[in-house]
């Protein structure tokens, strides 16, 4: 009985540590053992546990039986409690399955099996549970809705009268937070509100912290649908707050937020934005506009930091931060430009010296998203010119507005902050009728002002590492340009070269502890996906992963002379995949350095050769700046007929710094 016990449990262990494997073959072979001695209170924990994890992999037939067979040998073993926890586990698979006529008899059983439970905190959690489930099968269900209202404001209300009973206040705030979504959802306000308040205040008593973001999020969101937009504002706030402790508790124990915590965060926050902006359309007398749009771009930065934190698993990726400084003021010539991209429309937040000018464009995001997405598409299109209208019409609805206002100040650089599809795009290739937005302008892209270290490059002492593989390895096919690349920018700076076999990991890890290097120059494959495991360089005997990358290169983070450059001749992104380009446009941040030169996509040897060498070229000039470099690098191809087609020099971004 021990060892059957004890294999669920270590099941269980792995299950919540994400090692789906291993947890299958420990619940397996207990759930055999418990069924050999017939210990059917043993099977049904493995059985339940076993519905969890085909849950999590989204196998919910699978789940589903597993979830009956559960319950059917709690109920034999005398367990009601578990038998009703297995009931509403199999109504949640069947509801992920579309199979809502199972749903409701399912929590109906379970609520069943629940009432002869004594109370406790585990029974309340359950009657949440099947409430939950209860109010989201409504809008499932329709013509049942009277009778799943009642059912789920009775679940509620049964879990509230056990938390008081237990003076669990805890649980509490659980059983009266979801009353208020109930409300919420039935657009009662007023006792949705009320509701909420008491959720949050028996959250705050009992220190959980986990649930307090819950509810002044609700209460925000009843606020904002009563056009309180003040209060609902200061709910948000609250809310950010509070996600921000949860994170700092999850770090405190040595516990990465997951991707829902995260996921969460990006949804308040981009709620909070969209709230300041409808308060900021809203002005009242004696009031100014700029400290609204000064916060939204503001909470668009946090926004920005914990989506790369998402996507690179990585919770410490804001250590550059720098608070006591505005970034977007100290190269007073550049305009910084944000995309908002809100559910209902697209705004520019676009920062001229550091003072904030807002834009309201006459798109919608879906248009916005689906002519980005042609763009891109079709700029892999060398022979044809079929990306010109789209690159026109975005023009139109991104650059023109600001047109007026950029002819009136002196700009060296426009630093686009870009979101969603506009991530996979290079805004170079923007077109006005007559010219690329390249011919006018340097530019550079940064996932997060927050996250940029704006410093010109220091000319003194520069000391390159090169790294790169000529040749075909691991599947891959070989790079002849390579070589020439490699000793041509050698020839300018000098520096060491790891080619082919010698392009090691080991090699490189050991160049990199014995010798400070301001420019790490990678030729070499590179991919990144939308997942950061699908994401590497490669190397002659393996792949360097952005984990990889981080701990090798990134202790440059640490270093009074941190990296200037780390350079990507030869990488590439899925077309469309907004993700992977977010993975691309924080390359540097995830290496501690302070730009990239990156590709969107693998770029024609000769062409990707001609543009490097340039770019090293200027970039050797002490009045040049990268962005500049890059420019100039862009125009040599622009003017050259071989490869004046943006498909051979739009794909070269510059990221982060662009001094």
């Amino acid at each position: 009985m021990q060892t059957a016990k004890i294999l669920g449990a270590i099941g269980n262990v792995y299950l919540a540590l994400g090692n789906n494997k291993l947890s299958q073959h420990n619940l397996t072979e207990g759930l055999a053992i418990a069924r050999e001695i017939d210990n059917p209170g043993i099977e049904a924990a493995i059985l339940n546990n076993l519905g969890n994890l085909y849950l999590v992999q989204n196998n919910d037939d699978q789940a589903a039986e597993k979830y009956q067979k559960a319950s059917l040998a709690a109920t034999q073993s005398g367990n009601n409690l578990l038998a009703a926890q297995s009931s509403v586990n199999g109504a949640t698979a069947a509801f992920r399955a579309g199979l809502d006529d199972d749903v409701k008899p399912l929590l109906d059983q379970a609520i069943q099996q629940l009432n002869p439970c004594k109370n406790s905190t585990s029974k309340a959690y359950t009657f949440i549970n099947a409430g939950i489930i209860y109010s989201d099968l409504r809008t499932r269900l329709p013509r049942q809705s009277k009778d799943l209202v009642f059912a789920a404001l009775n679940s509620f209300n049964r879990a509230l009268t056990i938390a008081q009973e237990l003076d669990d206040m805890r649980t509490a705030s659980y059983a009266y937070g979801n009353l208020a979504k109930l409300y919420e959802n039935e657009e009662q306000y007023p006792e949705a509100l009320k509701l909420a308040r008491q959720a949050a205040f028996s959250a705050q008593i009992s220190h959980a912290s986990e649930a307090l973001y819950q509810w002044h999020w609700q209460i925000g969101r009843v606020l904002a649908k009563q056009d309180k937009l003040d209060e609902a504002i200061r709910s948000y706030r609250m809310a950010v707050n509070d996600l921000q402790s949860v994170r700092e508790e999850m770090s405190s124990c040595y516990t990465a937020p997951d991707s829902s915590y995260q996921k969460t965060a990006t949804i308040v926050i981009s709620e909070l934005v969209d709230l300041l902006l409808q308060r900021a359309s809203k002005l009242q007398q004696g009031e100014t506009i700029e400290p609204f749009l000064v916060e939204a771009r503001d909470s668009l930065e946090v926004l920005k930091v914990y989506e790369l934190r998402e996507y690179f698993k990585d919770d410490c990726l804001d250590a550059a931060r720098s608070i006591e400084k505005r970034i977007d003021v100290v190269s007073e010539k550049a305009v910084v430009i944000y995309p908002v991209l809100l559910p209902d429309r697209v705004e520019l937040l676009v920062s001229f010296a550091g003072k904030l000018k807002r834009y309201i464009l006459p798109v919608g995001v879906e248009e916005l998203s689906n002519e980005a997405l042609l763009l891109r598409k079709t700029l892999m299109k060398l022979t044809t010119w079929e990306f010109l209208p789209h690159a026109q019409k975005l023009y139109d609805w991104l650059i023109r507005p600001l047109e007026k206002d950029l002819k009136a100040i002196s700009v060296d650089t426009l630093v686009f902050v870009p979101d969603g599809a506009l991530r996979t795009i290079p805004m170079s290739v923007l077109h006005d009728g007559e010219k690329f937005l390249i011919s006018r302008y340097p530019i550079a892209i940064t996932p997060s002002l927050f996250l940029t270290d704006p410093k010109p490059l220091n000319h003194e002492g520069i000391n390159l590492l090169l790294l790169g593989i000529s040749q075909p390895v691991q599947g891959f096919s070989g790079l002849p340009y390579v070589l020439d690349e490699i000793r041509a920018i050698k020839d300018l700076y000098g520096g060491k070269t790891l080619l082919n076999d010698q392009f090691r990991l080991s090699n490189v890890e050991e160049s990199l502890r014995k010798e400070p290097y301001s420019i790490v120059h990678i030729a070499s494959h590179g991919h990144f996906g939308s997942d950061v495991d699908n994401s590497f360089l490669l190397t002659f005997d393996e792949k360097l992963t952005m984990d990889r990358l981080g701990q090798d290169v990134g202790l440059y983070r640490f270093r009074d002379t941190p990296l200037d450059l780390i350079t990507l001749s030869a990488c590439e992104t899925a077309a469309g995949d907004d993700r992977a380009a977010l993975g691309l446009a924080g390359v540097a941040v995830r290496a501690g350095a302070r730009s990239a030169l990156a590709t969107l996509w693998h770029v024609n040897d000769p062409a990707s050769y001609e543009l490097i060498i340039e770019f090293y070229r200027q970039l050797a000039n002490p009045d040049r700046s990268r962005a500049e470099a890059l420019q100039q690098a862009q125009l040599k191809l622009l003017n050259d007929m071989r490869y004046d087609h943006p498909g051979y020099w739009a794909p070269f971004l510059l990221i982060n710094n662009w001094l």
